[in-house]
């Protein structure tokens, strides 16, 4: 099956359609997932030869050929993979430094390096860009999980097990900026966003009061809801449905678009995984449509290229839904960076932005890319 070029992928939500909609698992499966289904299927199948190298030798020791065989074009209309860059396995920690699971990547341009967190170690660590060197950047980090920058720069966290968001002052202190709504504690920030106007958009799943390996254990005491700080501090909720549990969050280079991932595949048979693609007008998300369907498996985080292009990480249906999905504005299905582990996360980075960067379960994975990021993905 080939993607679909002519048609938009996109699927319009209403109120009358959403709840039948979303309770179907079989969900009309997208031609995105049949396609890279099929292709990585065949290549991973009895006997078959690891055509996207999967299991190649991650120390570098070993030369790969180009172009990248990991990188699979669907589209002709893509033209973001750069034919002489190879896909590399940049950190995966060892012993004591290992890592549980790594997510919430962020680019510190000014600092020259990638911070990410190690949710269940409770800890941010860093990756030096000039040197290579991984060290802990922050140690009893409230089980952060996303992170992002304001628009003056300064570092945003998303606390699981505080239940709360935090900026980083300029001198290396932390404020508050969002702990509760009418008087109820968040139920565990996830991922946020930014917008020219200084706006901060988060998602709140939950996630990290389902137990301990991420937070504690708590009693939910809001809806699943994306949430918009503004500029003047003052907290309004900009989405409630029909996202089951709203986590990767971004938008469009125009910001006329957001798009936000729906994980609610995680509670089990019968629920979502797909990403919701928002109308923005007056700092209000509305009109919500279905962009893209991952099922077997589903995405987590997501990025805009400056074309419009959405970056999304996959997995958790098998090995060949492990890795990078890129979409077009309309929702079809451009090209598949297959990877080793899960990918929770991605950031563009490096000096031009065109380096993307990957949370992979366990380990850090970066490509350089013939895209680059927009300049608040």
């Amino acid at each position: 099956m080939k993607p679909n070029t002519e048609k938009s992928a996109i699927h319009p939500i209403n109120a009358e359609t959403a709840r039948p909609f979303l309770a179907r698992r079989e969900f009309l499966v997208s031609a995105a997932t049949a396609v890279i289904a099929t292709a990585t299927a065949t290549a991973l199948g009895a006997g078959a030869v690891d055509k996207f190298q999967q299991n190649r030798d991650w120390t570098g020791n070993t030369p790969v050929s180009y172009p990248e065989p990991a990188f699979e074009v669907l589209d002709k209309r893509f033209s973001g993979r750069q034919g002489n860059a190879t896909l590399q396995r940049i950190w995966h920690g060892q012993g004591h430094d290992s890592a549980l699971w790594c997510e919430g990547p962020v680019w510190m341009g000014d600092w020259g390096c990638l911070l990410w967190s190690d949710i269940p170690n409770n800890r941010v660590l860093r990756w030096c860009e000039e040197n290579g060197a991984v060290s802990t950047f922050q140690s009893d980090s409230g089980y952060s999980n996303g992170h992002s920058r304001d628009i003056n720069g300064r570092l945003i966290a998303m606390e699981h097990d505080t239940r709360r968001v935090r900026r980083r002052n300029y001198d290396g202190t932390w404020s508050i900026l969002f702990d509760s709504f009418e008087g109820k504690k968040l139920n565990g920030p996830n991922d946020a966003a930014t917008t020219p106007d200084g706006s901060i958009y988060l998602t709140d799943p939950g996630y990290g009061i389902m137990g301990p390996y991420e937070g504690h254990k708590a009693e939910f005491e809001l809806p699943t809801r994306v949430y918009r700080i503004a500029p003047d501090g003052k907290v309004t909720v900009a989405a409630e449905g029909p996202m089951r549990r709203p986590n990767g969050i971004c938008f469009s280079p125009d910001f006329k678009r957001c798009y936000v991932v729906d994980t609610g595949a995680t509670d089990g048979p019968g629920n979502p995984a797909n990403i919701i693609v928002f109308d923005v007008k007056d700092q209000k998300l509305s009109n919500p449509k279905v962009f893209a369907d991952f099922a077997p498996g589903f995405t987590d985080g997501v990025r805009c290229d400056t074309d419009g292009n959405v970056w999304c990480g996959w997995g958790w249906g098998g090995i060949e839904t492990n890795g990078v999905r890129v979409h077009h504005p309309d929702g079809s299905p451009l090209a598949f960076i297959h990877t080793p582990e899960v990918i929770s996360n991605l950031t563009f980075g490096g000096t031009k932005r065109n380096r993307l960067f990957m949370t992979g379960s366990t380990s850090i994975y970066a490509l350089h890319v013939n895209a680059e990021g927009h300049a608040l993905s």
